[in-house]
């Protein structure tokens, strides 16, 4: 096992990490969540430049991205499976334990679209057609705004915790979730006007590269759909 994960020391022993965890969650049940939050949007903001690369024609940066967000995936996954070893069930939180892990699950399906993007990419050379240079900038930088609002939430939810969940921090957050769920329709909507694009021009393009665009469109929109079931989630954990 590392000597080091992302910030959880391990200092000798395992029985001493998992005290470290304690403190971590006895301090703030969010704080671990927050860290492994964060190596997920590392995974979601390497996307735009791997497009970048698509369009470039730079297939071998395209490689290179695929796999460094491959790699943070894989590390995100060590901080989940760390989080989740080394929770005692019967440790003391200010929120329920069942509902730390559902968020821990829904922010791993995050990373794990990231990556199928990714992976997704790295099948053929894919050509970026011309007639994807309006819509999808659009169709990318909407869906990933929807994971980054979300990504703001979680990082409200120690200030919320300090006010005893009320107050002006309380609407904030409530604020924020809604605003993640406007950000998803209007990012369906520009969903739907690029695949009208594609589906008008089919014939432009090889059928598999139809195809595996068509997949990719999808696995981008996972990303934003499972961000507003996270924001969703934690306002629900939180009762607001």
């Amino acid at each position: 096992m590392s000597k080091s994960i992302q910030g959880f020391k391990l200092k000798g022993n395992e029985d001493h990490y998992m005290l470290n965890i304690a403190k971590l969650f006895g301090r703030s049940p969010f704080a671990p969540l927050q860290k492994h939050m964060d190596k997920v949007g590392e995974c979601v903001r390497t996307l735009p430049p791997l497009f970048d690369a698509i369009r470039d024609k730079d297939y071998e940066r395209v490689d290179k991205l695929a796999a460094e967000i491959s790699e943070t995936e894989h590390a995100a996954d060590l901080i989940k499976n760390d989080i989740r070893n080394h929770l005692p069930k019967g440790l003391f939180l200010s929120i329920n334990r069942a509902s730390l892990l559902e968020i821990l699950s829904l922010q791993d399906g995050i990373a794990d679209s990231a990556e199928d993007v990714a992976v997704l990419t790295t099948l053929k050379h894919l050509e970026f057609y011309p007639q994807f240079n309006e819509v999808f900038p659009q169709f990318l930088s909407r869906h990933l705004r929807v994971f980054e609002t979300t990504s703001r939430v979680m990082q409200e939810l120690d200030e919320l915790l300090e006010t005893s969940f009320g107050g002006i921090e309380a609407e904030k957050v409530r604020s924020l979730v809604q605003e993640v769920a406007f950000q998803e329709h209007e990012a369906d909507v520009v969903q739907r006007q690029l695949l009208k694009v594609i589906f008008q021009d089919d014939k432009g393009m090889p059928y598999t590269s139809f195809y595996l665009w068509q997949q990719i469109f999808r696995k981008i929109a996972s990303i934003s759909d499972v961000s507003e079931k996270l924001a969703f989630r934690m306002r629900m954990t939180l009762e607001l």
